[in-house]
């Protein structure tokens, strides 16, 4: 797995390429702390390059996800396709996640 974060504009974005599972789930962590407390109000988790997540990684993003949401931030996923597209539709976090 391989991620990185950018600001611009008040936006900042945080890409996941690879595999986000139990294993990785606990690098991403530390970058998930840095946006939460920086408190943007807007973060975009583009997943255009991620091959696949687990529970892990779901739990992971759903924690931003509602973290975020305490302090007025708004979270969004782009990009997703195939097996993460499919976990996020079985677990109805499309309709939550997705623009």
């Amino acid at each position: 797995m391989h991620f990185s974060t950018s600001k611009t504009d008040g936006v900042a974005t945080l890409r996941i390429e690879g595999e986000l599972d139990a294993v990785t789930s606990r690098d991403l962590r530390p970058s998930i702390d840095a946006l939460l407390a920086e408190r943007h109000p807007r973060v975009v988790v583009d997943v255009s390059d991620l091959r696949l997540i687990d529970s892990c990684g779901v739990g992971g993003l759903v924690s931003l996800y509602k973290k975020a949401r305490e302090y007025g931030g708004v979270v969004t996923v782009h990009g997703l396709c195939n097996q993460p597209a499919a976990i996020f539709k079985l677990l109805r976090l499309d309709r939550v996640l997705l623009v």
